[in-house]
């Protein structure tokens, strides 16, 4: 027998996985049980576990799905921002653009609420701080293409400025769906982006020009003005001496 998932089973954990992310963005992560995840997605608690340990261990299915998603829409974005004139805003501009806010609502709870379950819980902790880095580190080389399309370059370390760019992210979307109506999550982003990633790096320095073409500029044209006054002082000598 084959020992990759069958087709069944496949299928048994796609509607669970979808069944677990209603489940939590509804009745938050303490709220949701294995019970219910499993009848709202047709199946039993058995049928659950065997395709997930536990309920942080379906997080992080939906997790790495997420980030998947988010990395392949943000790759797309870099290869149409690197051959613009102005390569970040046209990024800030592409990630931005057809977004699904309410599924961004959606997932900003679910996030959340585990973000603040892994505080609590060290192991938790652990697990996701692994996943955040896997994102952070592909965001933070993207930012280093970005910047160097732009002719700049950092003066702090891109995975700092990842985390930078994630912070942002995530506190607009608090401010946006905290206060409907007010701000667009989206409008801060596009704005943030390009003046943070500015603010942390600078214009690529020219080259400086090799000795050789320094040189070659130093001895053509006409002589110095030591060696002019050398040749007129010679001159106005010679002419002194002749007799009357």
């Amino acid at each position: 027998m084959p020992k990759g998932p069958t087709g069944k089973r496949v299928v048994t954990r796609a509607l669970l996985l979808e069944s677990a992310m209603d489940t939590f963005a509804e009745r938050g992560y303490y709220g949701a049980s294995i019970e219910e995840i499993s009848e709202r997605a047709g199946f039993t608690r058995g049928a659950f576990y065997s395709n997930f340990a536990s309920k942080d261990e379906i997080f992080y299915a939906l997790f790495d799905a997420r980030a998947d998603q988010v990395l392949a829409s943000l790759r797309a974005a870099m290869a149409a921002a690197v051959t613009d004139p102005h390569p970040l805003a046209r990024f800030a501009e592409a990630v931005t653009s057809d977004v699904d806010d309410e599924e961004e609502r959606r997932w900003y709870l679910v996030t959340t609420e585990f973000t603040l379950h892994a505080i609590r819980n060290a192991r938790a902790a652990a697990v996701l701080a692994v996943r955040d880095a896997r994102v952070r580190d592909e965001l933070a080389a993207m930012v280093q293409e970005l910047v160097a399309a732009a002719d700049r370059e950092l003066v702090v370390d891109a995975v700092l400025l990842a985390r930078m760019a994630t912070a942002v992210r995530e506190g607009a979307g608090a401010q946006a769906w905290v206060e409907r109506g007010t701000v667009s999550p989206r409008l801060l982003e596009r704005l943030l982006f390009p003046a943070m990633v500015e603010a942390f790096s600078r214009p690529v320095p020219a080259a400086p020009r090799s000795e050789e073409s320094q040189s070659s500029q130093t001895f053509s044209g006409r002589p110095s003005s030591r060696s002019q006054g050398s040749v007129e002082t010679a001159g106005s000598t010679e002419s002194e001496n002749e007799p009357c």
